[in-house]
């Protein structure tokens, strides 16, 4: 059993299928094409390396962050492109809205060799490893499930209103986790999935950033 990741935008596509919020994101394969991009989505935006092989785009810097102009996204989408080796195989550019929010979660799927398939949701962002609060069920869920996995939260003042933004939407949070326990179940080919940060903006989350193990 062989196993491959899909690209972030491939990955956007599967869990968007499912009714996984993304932010707007256009796939381009060159400069010119990322500058138009950015100018139809609005700035700022975001820029990133996309491609099959390319797992940790920040730890290799392959992300930029707040562009403000044409100019800035004509600089990162050239200097990203040169960043690409020859062992990421074939890559494009990741052109997004860029989201503002100060709560950053974590969402995905675990297959465990014997328990099948988990569900997660915790503390998101960088630091999501550092703070390790993370809570974990069984999928398929059930929306009492999903309402408990927020409840099970070590950081529940997250969940709440916080620095002028308004509570988090339960409804919608919920809403991500059914979806994701959705495609636990129907898809035995996909082996984990991880979205982080998924941002908090205007109580309301949306995912910014997926990245998906399947077998092959």
């Amino acid at each position: 059993m062989n196993m491959s990741t899909m690209s972030e935008a491939n990955s956007r596509v599967l869990l968007a299928e499912y009714g996984v919020p993304f932010a707007t994101v256009t796939v381009v394969h060159g400069v010119d094409d990322a500058v138009a991009a950015a100018n139809k989505i609005g700035f700022p935006v975001v820029v990133k390396l996309n491609g099959d092989r390319i797992a940790h785009k920040s730890e290799r810097g392959l992300v930029r962050l707040g562009l403000g102009d044409a100019t800035a996204v004509r600089e990162a989408a050239s200097t990203l492109l040169a960043a690409a080796r020859p062992d990421d195989g074939d890559v494009s550019l990741l052109v997004a809205q860029h989201v503002h929010g100060a709560r950053e979660l974590i969402m995905g799927i675990v297959r465990d060799p014997q328990f099948g398939p988990t569900v997660m949701f915790g503390m998101g962002g960088v630091l999501a490893e550092a703070i390790g609060d993370v809570v974990f069920r069984l999928a398929p869920l059930t929306q009492l499930d999903a309402d408990e996995m927020l409840d099970d939260l070590a950081t529940q003042a997250i969940l709440g209103p916080l620095r002028g933004e308004p509570p988090i939407d339960r409804v919608a949070l919920t809403s991500v986790l059914l979806a994701l326990s959705q495609l636990a179940v129907s898809r035995d080919d996909i082996r984990s999935v991880d979205i982080n940060p998924l941002i908090v903006c205007d109580g309301r989350p949306i995912a910014v950033d997926a990245l998906v193990e399947r077998t092959t």
